[in-house]
């Protein structure tokens, strides 16, 4: 049987990525009849092209974000996974923690499930803020520009503001996780915002993500991975790619979806 040519191979791995997100360099050398000597040089090309990311067995799709997605969008998409990375994620904060949250719908969730009524709250979400009455938690809304894409202030009185105080903990909401890139988003003032907030934070540095957000890329750097502490995530992430966040030092917390789709819900 003649094998395909490098281009025939490129163009059939790309179909496959886009289909599955996720693929093996033994799967691929079966289904494309090469070694897999061959399928690692392939991968690598199309890694340096910017297609895929490699991982200890395979490849993860490299998507690129340059669109942010409307906040009521933003909100039903991906819902139930969301409801438990917040759920996972609020039961990492300590009695008298100071917490940073930024903007962003999954961070809303880890608000939602907080429990620890001595917990000092900073965030520039808006939404927050409105949920809080009644909660008996102390939370500072930093205020500056609305951006009703993300329900949040940002801006330079924001980030002002910000560098006036420490935290703790933070919970980050990002667009994109990558090994090769790091922290994105596609709105630089958020960038900006959720920056000032790493940098401004003593311990844990916690990244809540759906597993969509893993191996994205999106215009603007927020962070380098090694100053993140954590990503909580939900099951659907590769095991490869989690395996490699791993093996530089994050700790990835993989939460359940909750049975009661309500389930923690607060407001």
């Amino acid at each position: 049987m003649e094998q395909p040519l490098p281009a025939e191979r490129y163009r059939l791995i790309e179909a496959l990525l886009r289909e599955r997100r996720a693929v093996r360099v033994s799967a691929l050398a079966e289904e494309l009849g090469v070694s897999e000597v061959t399928v690692r040089r392939d991968l690598e090309e199309l890694e340096h092209r910017g297609t895929l990311e490699r991982t200890h067995g395979g490849a993860i799709s490299a998507q690129r974000l340059r669109h942010e997605a409307p906040y009521s969008e933003a909100s039903a998409a991906n819902s139930g996974p969301k409801r438990a990375i917040g759920a996972a994620a609020a039961g990492l904060v300590r009695p008298g923690d100071s917490v940073f949250l930024n903007g962003g719908t999954t961070t809303l969730q880890v608000f939602r499930h907080l429990r620890a009524s001595d917990a000092h709250l900073v965030t520039n979400h808006v939404g927050m803020a409105m949920e809080a009455d009644g909660q008996g938690m102390e939370l500072l809304l930093i205020g500056g520009d609305y951006r009703p894409q993300s329900n949040s202030c940002t801006g330079g009185f924001a980030v002002e503001t910000l560098r006036r105080v420490f935290a703790t903990r933070a919970f980050i909401g990002v667009e994109g996780l990558s090994l090769r890139s790091g922290l994105t988003t596609p709105a630089a003032p958020e960038a900006e915002v959720a920056r000032v907030m790493i940098e401004q934070t003593t311990g844990d540095v916690v990244v809540v993500a759906d597993h969509t957000k893993v191996g994205t890329v999106a215009d603007f750097a927020v962070a380098s991975l090694d100053r993140v502490t954590a990503l909580v995530t939900d099951a659907g992430i590769d095991d490869d790619y989690r395996s490699q966040l791993a093996d530089v030092g994050i700790d990835v917390v993989v939460a359940e979806e909750l049975a009661d789709a309500t389930g923690g819900h607060r407001g």
